[in-house]
């Protein structure tokens, strides 16, 4: 099989392998077809259950909701008949530490035996089953309490996460004098057993001589015969609704928006927001987020053997922040129909598992055959595209792709020596005419600029300072050095001599070369420092051209920093018999498109420079066998490291 795909053509392999895929779509209508038949049949029997799970849940809307009306009134009596209650047992502390109070300022007693008499005194009162008075200071310092006294409590939050104690701390010390303030706040005393939060009301005074603020609070459901009453009567809501039953094993359970069970068969009480179905899916906090609607998810209960699908209709109670959910087993609604869909599901499985088997075999097969050297010729592109020229595609086979890859290996073949063509011949054009052009520079051009540099100089030693044409005898004597200067670059670049090497003290040849340049025009406001290695090796090399490079380098990073700036001079020894010196600035940087072109000649970025310098560095560098790198980052510096081997007999 695999020497007939290599003998034919792409037109050949595509009908080898494709064509079984199209006898795949065959089963698959068929397959799709029956799916459609059974999911009419059951389109009728789904609609009404559906229909009963609906009128099952707006029974419950309906059942909460009278039963929330019916207590609306009680709970406004009850409310108003506490907070006359808690507004007396408030008057009535209020009044008993005023008491202690004015004995204290008759004389009678002293202050703290007074407050302590008044902590007795407000510890025996009690507010319904358990609700007590308590008294704090301002700043959340319990003054009384049963069970806390001495603690700040100022930071205390309710079940809602609402800081209550500042509020009372505040609108207390804001109250007018006989002022009776109310606050009510969900509050679940986990001492007492709270299963879930009850809302406390506090009634509250502020005693500003002793900044104490006396509170009596107490529990709603505590205060009055209606609570127990009421009580009794949610127990037997609960209980109606408990009792309902959804198809065999169905049933109804309600849960607060925060995903716990308010009413449920066995899991009243508990959290499940974080809930999962046998497919990994969160279907109670789906519930809660979306709070009406269908839903349907795989569960499995205790005992049974495997897991069912259930369809749950919900609805939200808003009063009560209830989500009433009204749940049945598919397979209750579609026992009978269920068989029918069984055994069409079980043919239709075995059959696209058969078909789909086959079918991916195949595809995987021709997703190898085919794309492999195309992913294979994409790759070498893009590689040939960042100019690694030497790259080349694998030829296998007689196909059109095998035709395409030898073409395009012998086109970067050609492109390859192309290049390496333009490019000797390029330097061998401009070397040529760099001699040409510095032989006839140096010979019709030193000659006139000496006599201008003599005249000028002449001339300047003739006039004083002050002079008006001082200025323009100063700028030709100047800009005629410049062109001098020119023409040195392109002699030396052009016919830089062979290296006269003898043993060397490098760090010694850096230092004068640093002192030197530490007084140079270029080098103003610049601080040159060094860090040269002790016992650094003596290195073989020819002093003056590196005198040379050293003072290039020094005066170009001098430049990069205007307005002042450092720079370090530093030497290390080297892996392989080598060493290396840094030169480490804190300039402006290079820019990366111009670190490549950087060591070309008469490529320069400043406005006077001829683009030889660097050049004519990395020229002696090269002729000393040795590397020049550079590193920079615009705004923070440049580094320019020189590698040279310390003897060049080894080499």
């Amino acid at each position: 099989m695999s020497d007939l795909l290599k003998t034919l053509k792409m037109r050949g392999k595509l009908l080898l392998l494709v064509l079984p895929l199209v006898i795949g779509p065959i089963f698959i209508v068929a397959g799709v077809i029956g799916f459609i038949a059974n999911q009419q049949a059951y389109r009728g029997v789904t609609k009404t259950s559906k229909d009963d799970l609906q009128h099952m849940s707006a029974f419950c809307l309906d059942l909460l909701n009278s039963h929330y009306q019916q207590f609306q009134v009680y709970k406004q009596d009850r409310l108003r008949y506490l907070n006359q209650e808690l507004a007396t047992l408030t008057s009535l502390s209020y009044n008993l530490v005023e008491s202690e109070h004015n004995q204290h300022k008759k004389g009678q007693i002293g202050l703290e035996l007074a407050k302590q008499e008044a902590r007795k005194a407000l510890k025996k009162v009690n507010v319904g089953e358990t609700g007590y008075i308590y008294a704090m200071t301002s700043k959340g310092d319990l003054q009384v309490h049963i069970a806390r006294e001495g603690e700040n409590v100022f930071d205390e939050r309710d079940e809602n996460g609402r800081y209550f104690i500042r509020e009372i701390c505040r609108t207390a010390k804001a109250s007018k004098d006989g002022e009776t303030l109310y606050i009510t706040y969900p509050w679940r005393n986990e001492v007492l057993g709270d299963k879930y939060p009850r809302n406390k009301i506090v009634a509250y005074r502020y005693f500003r001589e002793w900044d104490w603020i006396i509170a009596a609070g107490g529990y709603l459901d505590e205060t009055s015969e209606e609570a127990a009453f009421e009580r009794k009567s949610f127990a037997a809501l609960k209980n109606s609704i408990k009792i309902k039953k959804v198809g065999a094993t169905g049933y109804i359970f309600c849960m607060n928006s925060k995903g716990t069970f308010t009413i449920h068969p066995d899991s009243e009480g508990k959290n499940l927001i974080d809930a999962k179905d046998l497919d990994g899916n969160q279907f109670i906090r789906e519930m809660c987020t979306k709070k009406s609607g269908w839903i349907r998810y795989p569960w499995k209960n205790i005992g049974d053997k495997a897991a069912r699908m259930k369809i749950v209709r919900y609805e939200y109670f808003k009063p009560w922040d209830w989500i009433i959910a009204v749940g049945s087993y598919e397979d209750e609604f579609y026992l009978e129909a269920n068989k029918i869909k069984t055994h069409i599901m079980y043919s239709m499985i075995l059959l696209i598992m058969v078909v789909g088997i086959t079918s991916t075999m195949m595809v995987f097969r021709a997703s190898t055959i085919i794309t492999s050297p195309i992913t294979h010729m994409i790759e070498v592109i893009r590689r040939v595209k960042r100019g690694k020229l030497d790259e080349s595609m694998k030829v296998t086979g007689e196909d059109e792709l095998a035709e395409m890859a030898g073409a395009f290996n012998r086109m970067t073949e050609i492109i390859r020596r192309n290049r390496d063509m333009e490019a000797s011949l390029a330097q061998q054009g401009k070397m040529a005419s760099l001699g040409v052009l510095s032989s006839g520079v140096a010979h019709e051009i030193n000659n006139p600029l000496g006599v201008i540099l003599g005249y000028a100089g002449y001339l300047e030693g003739k006039m004083s300072e002050e002079d008006p044409n001082y200025k323009y005898i100063h700028e030709i004597k100047r800009e005629s050095k410049r062109c001098k200067k020119i023409v040195q670059d392109l002699l030396s670049y052009a016919r830089t001599p062979r290296p006269t090497l003898e043993i060397t003290d490098l760090n010694d040849l850096l230092q004068q070369i640093v002192d030197f340049a530490a007084n140079h025009t270029d080098m103003r406001g610049v601080t040159i420092t060094t860090d040269f290695a002790p016992a650094l090796p003596r290195v073989e090399l020819d002093g003056d051209q590196m005198r040379q490079v050293a003072i290039n380098l020094i005066l170009n990073a001098g430049g990069a920093m205007p307005e002042g700036g450092k720079l370090c001079v530093k030497t290390e020894p080297a892996p392989n018999n080598r060493i290396r010196i840094q030169f480490l600035d804190s300039g402006c940087g290079i820019p990366q498109e111009s670190l490549e072109k950087i060591f070309e000649p008469f490529y320069t970025t400043k406005e006077r420079g001829t683009g030889l310098g660097l050049a004519i560095t990395k020229q002696i560098i090269d002729q000393h066998h040795g590397e020049i790198l550079i590193e920079s980052v615009i705004g923070q510096g440049t580094c320019v490291t020189v590698i040279l081997p310390v003897d060049q007999e080894e080499l």
